[in-house]
C-alpha cells in the first residue's frame, strides 16, 4: 500500500505523529479584561493603561491539577502553555524582567507547577514563546504595536535598542529550556510583516538561525514550530482546515492545525462563536485524516479556572474520544488507492493495518467503499464493537448498478439510526 510520509525532521517527531490531539493555553493578564487576547493592540492603549490588569491578576482559583486533568480525560496527550504573549507578561519568574506572575497581587510562579501537574499525568511539555513584546521598552513600533499611531511614542523609537531585546528574548528561552526540565516542544509566534509603513521583523532581526543553534544546543530533541521564517519541524496553519496533507516544495510534513473553541484565544467572556462539539471532533479527525495534528485551545478565567463553555467542549471530546481514540492515536492518512466516500473521512493504523471510516454525514442504511472487494475482512462500529455487514460486488439488492458501484464496491449495511456524534467504523483490512 501506498502511504504517506512526512519529511525527517530535525526534532524527535515520532511521538507528536503518534499523540495527535493536544491543548493549547492562553493565560496571562488580558484574561481579566476578558476581550481578546490581542486587546491592548486592538484599543490602541498604552502601557501605563494597561497596568491596571497586572496589578489586580490573583487567579485565586488557579489549580493545574484539574487542568491537566480535564486535558487528559478530554483524550489530549500535551500541552503548551503561553509563557510570555505578546503582551510581555511572563507567568514564570524570570530575571530579566520584573513584569511577572510573582510580582501581581497571586504573588507566585504559575508555570512551574503547571508543568508539573501537566507531566504528572502523563502529558508531553511545550512551551509557547511571543516574538513581539508590548511591554519591553526596547521593542520597537511596528503594524501590530499598540503605540503604531501615536507618533509622539514612535518618535522615541530611535532611543530604543533592537537588539537588546533580541538579547533579552534569548535570555528568556535559555531560561525556559534549562529551568523546567525536559521541554517538547518550543512554540515561537511570529514574525511580523512590513505594513503601515513600518519595517517588518522575521529571521534577520531574531537572528533565528543562532536562535535555532542555541535551542538545539539545549534540547537536541525539541520539536520547535515555523514562525521564526525558518522551518523546522512543525508547520502551524491557524484557524483554518487545510484541504490536504501540508507540503513544503511539493513534499510532505508534519503539521498541525492550531484551532480555537471560538473566535478568541484569551478568555472572552462575551464571545458567542463557539464551536459545538462535534464540529470540534470533525476537526480533530479531519486533521489526522491528512496526516497532521490537533492543538485545540483553552482561554482560563482571570481567577485562573477554565469556563463552563470549555469544560462542556472538553467532557464532549473526552466522552467521544474514550470509545474511538483507536482511530486517532498512531493514525495517519489513509493509502493513497483508497478513495473515500462522500460526507466520511478515513484515518489508517499502519501498525494494526485497520483503516477507520469517519461519517460525518449519516446516511440511509448504506456505505459504498469503491475499489475495497477482497480487501476487508471484517467492519465493526467502533464504539461498541458492533458487526457492520457487507456486501462485496453486487448492488443493494443484489443487481450490479451505476449508483450502487461495481464489482470492486463493498457496501456497508448500517443501522438507520445515526449511532452517536460522528460515528466511527473500524475495517479490519485483509
Amino acid at each position: 500500500m501506498s502511504l504517506i510520509v512526512p519529511q525527517p525532521t530535525p526534532g524527535k517527531s515520532d511521538w507528536f505523529v503518534h499523540d495527535r490531539f493536544g491543548m493549547f493555553i492562553h493565560w496571562g493578564t488580558y484574561s481579566l479584561a476578558a476581550r481578546h487576547e490581542w486587546m491592548k493592540s486592538r484599543e490602541k492603549m498604552s502601557t501605563e493603561e494597561y497596568e491596571k490588569y497586572f496589578r489586580h491578576f490573583d487567579p485565586d482559583l488557579y489549580n493545574p491539577r484539574e487542568w491537566a486533568k480535564a486535558a487528559k480525560a478530554a483524550g489530549m496527550k500535551y500541552f503548551v502553555i503561553t509563557t510570555k504573549h505578546h503582551e510581555g507578561f511572563c507567568l514564570w519568574d524570570t530575571k530579566y524582567t520584573d513584569y511577572k506572575a510573582p510580582n501581581t497581587p497571586y504573588g507566585r510562579d504559575v508555570l512551574r507547577p503547571m508543568v508539573e501537574a501537566f507531566r504528572e499525568e502523563g502529558l508531553k511539555v511545550g512551551f509557547y514563546h511571543s516574538l513581539l513584546d508590548w511591554h519591553h521598552p526596547d521593542y520597537t513600533v511596528d503594524n501590530c504595536h499598540p503605540m503604531r499611531e501615536n507618533a509622539e511614542y514612535i518618535a522615541r523609537d530611535k532611543d530604543r535598542n533592537l537588539e537588546r531585546y533580541v538579547e533579552y528574548l534569548y535570555n528568556q528561552t535559555e531560561e525556559l529550556l534549562t529551568q523546567f526540565g525536559k521541554i517538547d516542544i518550543l512554540w515561537y509566534d511570529f514574525s511580523v510583516s512590513p505594513a503601515g509603513g513600518f519595517a517588518g521583523k522575521g529571521r534577520d532581526v531574531w537572528h533565528s538561525e543562532e536562535l535555532l543553534k542555541m535551542i538545539r544546543r539545549y534540547q537536541p530533541d525539541i520539536l520547535i514550530n515555523d514562525r521564526l521564517q525558518i522551518d523546522q519541524d512543525i508547520k502551524t496553519p491557524e484557524q483554518y482546515q487545510p484541504r490536504g496533507w501540508m507540503q513544503v516544495d511539493g513534499k510532505p510534513v508534519v503539521w498541525e492545525a492550531c484551532q480555537t473553541f471560538s473566535g478568541s484565544w484569551g478568555y472572552y467572556r462575551d464571545e458567542e462563536s463557539w464551536k459545538s462539539v462535534e464540529m470540534l471532533i470533525k476537526m480533530l479527525v479531519d486533521s489526522v485524516s491528512k496526516g497532521g495534528n490537533l492543538l485545540l485551545n483553552v482561554g482560563p478565567t482571570g481567577r485562573g479556572e477554565f469556563d463552563s463553555r470549555a469544560k462542556d467542549r472538553l467532557a464532549g471530546m473526552g466522552e467521544w474520544m474514550h470509545y474511538n481514540s483507536r482511530s486517532i492515536y498512531g493514525c495517519t492518512a489513509a493509502p493513497t488507492e483508497f478513495s473515500c466516500p462522500e460526507d466520511c473521512r478515513f484515518t489508517y493504523n499502519p501498525e494494526t493495518n485497520r483503516l477507520y471510516v469517519h461519517v460525518f454525514s449519516w446516511p440511509f442504511r448504506h456505505i459504498h467503499l469503491d475499489g475495497f472487494a477482497g480487501k476487508v475482512e471484517y467492519a465493526q462500529l467502533l464504539a461498541d464493537a458492533s458487526e457492520i455487514q457487507f456486501r462485496e460486488g453486487t448492488g443493494v439488492q443484489g443487481v450490479n448498478t451505476a449508483n450502487d458501484g461495481g464489482l470492486g464496491t463493498v457496501t456497508l449495511e448500517v443501522p438507520i439510526k445515526q449511532p452517536g456524534v460522528v460515528p466511527v467504523i473500524e475495517l479490519f483490512l485483509k
